[in-house]
């Protein structure tokens, strides 16, 4: 099958895709929110790990792990969270799409728990001595943090990680079978025409 045939059949409707899906039960409809609740707030505080999801402004997307001591992310108030900024390898792909297009998906993990959370805003990339004062007594505060306004607040169904049984490690492959990092980003280079000397 080629590539004209392949969008030929792509479903492009609500109605079309409905026929598919369905139509969501009403609570899964009412479970959204547009605040940081107590509730969400426990979540926050235990979570190490998140996705941020974010796009340009012609919609190339991109989707980058964030993670830290569990908590690391800090909840102003009902309304905002901050994600300090930890120093990396300096391509700054989610804050230069925020720069274009603030819209942002956020996707939060506790080690062990097979629900999510789900936050969707628009968010900011602020110095951090702006919007944060103190940081816990062994961290310090990075020079930049992305401040997320709460558009949609919601807890999502562990079925995804229940099926990809992510936390049972009797079902982990074995360290000597996992792809090599290393081989994949020196094969990549290569593409592109450069090679590193080891």
């Amino acid at each position: 099958m080629n590539n004209n045939n392949l969008t030929a059949k792509a479903i492009r409707t609500e109605k079309e895709l409905r026929e598919f899906v369905g139509t969501p039960h009403e609570a899964v409809i009412r479970k959204t929110i547009s605040i940081i609740d107590e509730h969400c707030q426990t979540f926050l505080s235990m979570s190490p790990l998140l996705f941020l999801s974010t796009s340009d402004a012609e919609g190339r997307c991109d989707v980058s792990p964030r993670g830290d001591h569990s908590g690391f992310v800090h909840v102003l108030d009902e309304k905002h969270l901050v994600i300090p900024d930890k120093p990396g390898n300096r391509r700054a792909d989610s804050m230069l799409n925020i720069l274009s297009n603030p819209q942002v998906g956020l996707l939060f993990l506790i080690p062990g728990m097979e629900w999510v959370l789900r936050i969707n805003g628009s968010a900011s990339v602020m110095r951090t001595a702006d919007v944060l004062a103190t940081a816990p007594a062994d961290k310090e505060l990075p020079a930049l943090s992305i401040v997320v306004e709460v558009e949609e607040c919601f807890i999502h169904c562990p079925r995804a990680l229940n099926k990809a049984q992510i936390w049972k490690a009797e079902s982990w492959p074995q360290a000597k079978d996992l792809p090599s990092p290393e081989e994949i980003f020196h094969g990549h280079l290569k593409l592109n025409g450069m090679t590193l000397k080891e």
